[in-house]
């Protein structure tokens, strides 16, 4: 988590309350994303295939 540290992160627009939160921060050409009640896990990809995934995710393609 130490590394992360420094990063400014933000909460999602769709987050309520407490807990269960996304948060997003973008450095480096990068994305990185936690869980706010997790906040030492952190996802790290780039815009274009965080992109990919949201697109895919609208479609219903993510959907089992």
């Amino acid at each position: 988590m130490t590394a992360h540290r420094h990063l400014h992160w933000r909460k999602s627009s769709y987050s309520v309350g407490e807990g269960q939160c996304v948060e997003v921060a973008a450095s480096d050409g990068r994305v990185r994303l936690r869980e706010s009640d997790d906040p030492g896990t952190v996802v790290t990809t780039v815009p274009a295939v965080l992109a990919a995934f949201v697109r895919s995710a609208k479609a219903g393609a993510l959907n089992v």
